[in-house]
């Protein structure tokens, strides 16, 4: 496992107070969105000084990341739930597409972040998104169980086209792909992807 899906897998390393301001501040950007957010707000929604928010976390930028790295450990956690019974390869990285989608869809802070604050979340999925979508990829790979190239495809290069594809349909969901529910959602995958975990 690289060391960025180490961290996202890995359990919390915040004690209970570090965990309450990770709490708070995520119910502080779902109410109010990144920009309107402040350290400040946080440290005394969540009981505690802002010396003691900033021991755990080295300004609103660092509380920002551990709290989207919560929520993408959740996010993963999910997924793995999600298809550990499927038995190949190829089913479980579809079945881990349409769950990464419909949480994706789903999911309230990245919604509420889109909605409020695209200018602030856009690049963590775009231009800055190369940590996002290494851990995504690392996770599939994992999940997929193989790292066997098939043919000149190697897992990562499919999971890594599957983590693109699933920010895309997330980010612009409009598309003249029927993907409106879990079952379009396989049709696709089982038609357009699947077919590159095969020779």
């Amino acid at each position: 496992m690289s060391s960025l899906l180490d961290l996202v897998l890995a359990e919390p390393s915040t004690d209970e107070v570090g965990a309450t301001i990770l709490d708070t501040a995520l119910q502080e950007f779902l109410a109010y969105g990144l920009r309107r957010t402040t350290v400040d707000v946080v440290a005394k929604r969540a009981g505690v000084s802002r010396a003691t928010l900033y021991r755990r976390f080295d300004g609103k930028d660092a509380l920002v990341a551990a709290v989207l790295v919560r929520e993408s450990r959740r996010f993963f956690a999910g997924i793995a739930d999600a298809v550990a019974g499927v038995s190949t390869v190829e089913e479980r990285l579809v079945e881990g597409f349409v769950v990464g989608v419909r949480y994706a869809r789903a999911d309230r802070l990245l919604n509420r972040l889109l909605a409020s604050d695209p200018e602030a979340l856009l690049p963590y999925l775009t231009t800055n998104g190369a940590l996002v979508v290494a851990a995504a990829r690392d996770f599939l790979v994992l999940q997929g169980g193989s790292r066997a190239p098939v043919g000149d495809r190697t897992p990562e290069g499919v999971a890594e086209l599957f983590v693109r594809l699933a920010i895309s349909f997330t980010l612009m969901p409009e598309s003249a792909i029927p993907l409106e529910d879990d079952e379009q959602v396989r049709a696709f995958a089982r038609a357009y992807l699947a077919p590159l975990m095969r020779p």
